[in-house]
């Protein structure tokens, strides 16, 4: 089966960090976002997947270089404007030809649906437009969509007041579609799957969605990102951190060969290469490969991205560093602070819910 999957976005709530990289390509426990959902596909039957690309295309086409990844062949779309959801659909499918039922996903959506059920409940239905659906605590802030007592989608709503929610259960951004609505997709502009194809298919009947309380995160702000990595450690996620972890001691896994002199407590996992210094201390984080955490210094629920260092007696808390940054000793960063690749913070910096982009570098 074929899939696309969508990647064109910036990233923007994640700058610094995608000011190099793109968001699907950050790590999660390890692993390349991409590659978890990736795998999530493959599990589900999906062989061929169409990468539809916008921002930093280069980035995929360097780390993929042979059009393949876990098991998937790869297929490259690089859209020549940003021409929004379904826009970007039509443009990755007809680029690919597919002429088959198929699935669609956000790259940056973590996401353990049983891809499988949704796409037999889209047959018995004979659904032209298949949805996943998600119960939220507050929908809102999403577009929800009722349906009736078949899954029959009534009406699209986007972003309700509080006293006019219909329903709870949210569009959580998995699609199976037959090929014929690529044809009902105008070319040339900007077109919203959610907010113009889907309403003009349910006002016809032909969107049909299923619900599940599968797990299910969009990773698009720093928060969320932390809580992917941290949903992985303490067991929210089934299975094992990163392929090839290994538990070293209660809830602590290692990837390689870390060297460890100080305290590491669990929920944590050390990359291949890490080193964690004399008296310093880790709880409840990720600490890429190469990355130093040295002497006396702290690390708490947070993310140190391959090569981060932080420094003597420096305390990092809720935080995420990127790639090859340095946090100078004594540096103090509180919830949530997202230091980019390659940048210094200076020594002594306390930063509360900052943002360090490269050009801020001293």
């Amino acid at each position: 089966m074929k899939a696309v999957v969508l990647l064109g976005g910036e990233g923007t709530r994640l700058r610094p960090l995608t000011y190099t990289t793109p968001k699907q390509l950050l790590p999660v426990v390890e692993v390349p976002m991409l590659e978890r959902v990736l795998t999530h596909l493959r599990a589900h039957g999906v062989d061929e997947v169409v990468l539809s690309l916008g921002y930093r295309p280069d980035a995929f086409f360097a780390a993929y270089p042979d059009h393949e990844a876990v098991g998937v062949r790869l297929d490259y779309a690089v859209e020549p404007e940003p021409l929004d959801t379904a826009g970007a659909i039509a443009f990755a499918a007809g680029h690919a030809g597919i002429d088959e039922t198929f699935i669609v996903v956000n790259g940056d959506v973590l996401s353990d649906v049983d891809t499988s059920a949704l796409v037999a409940f889209h047959r018995s239905h004979g659904a032209t437009a298949t949805i996943h659906l998600k119960a939220v605590d507050d929908p809102t802030r999403f577009g929800v969509v009722p349906t009736d007592a078949d899954g029959r989608v009534i009406e699209f709503v986007e972003k309700p007041p509080a006293d006019k929610v219909p329903t709870n259960l949210i569009n959580a951004g998995t699609y199976v579609l037959e090929p014929e609505v690529l044809a009902r997709i105008p070319a040339g502009r900007r077109v919203s799957v959610e907010r113009e194809t889907f309403p003009a298919l349910a006002a016809h009947g032909e969107v049909f969605a299923m619900a599940s309380d599968a797990y299910w995160l969009d990773t698009g702000t720093p928060a969320a990102y932390l809580q992917a990595n941290a949903d992985l450690l303490n067991g929210s996620r089934p299975g094992l951190p990163a392929p090839g972890a290994r538990q070293v001691s209660v809830g602590v896994w290692t990837l390689g060969a870390p060297v460890v002199r100080g305290e590491v407590h669990g929920p944590s996992l050390l990359g291949s290469g890490a080193q964690i210094a004399h008296d310093a201390t880790v709880t409840a984080s990720v600490i890429g490969a190469r990355a130093v955490v040295e002497r006396a210094a702290h690390v708490e629920n947070s993310v140190l991205l391959p090569g981060a260092r932080v420094g003597v007696r420096a305390r990092v808390v809720g935080s995420i560093l990127g790639h090859d940054c340095v946090v100078a000793a004594g540096c103090e960063l509180s919830p949530v602070t997202v230091v980019g690749d390659d940048v210094e913070v200076p020594e002594g910096a306390h930063l509360v819910d900052a943002r360090v982009p490269a050009e801020m570098a001293s």
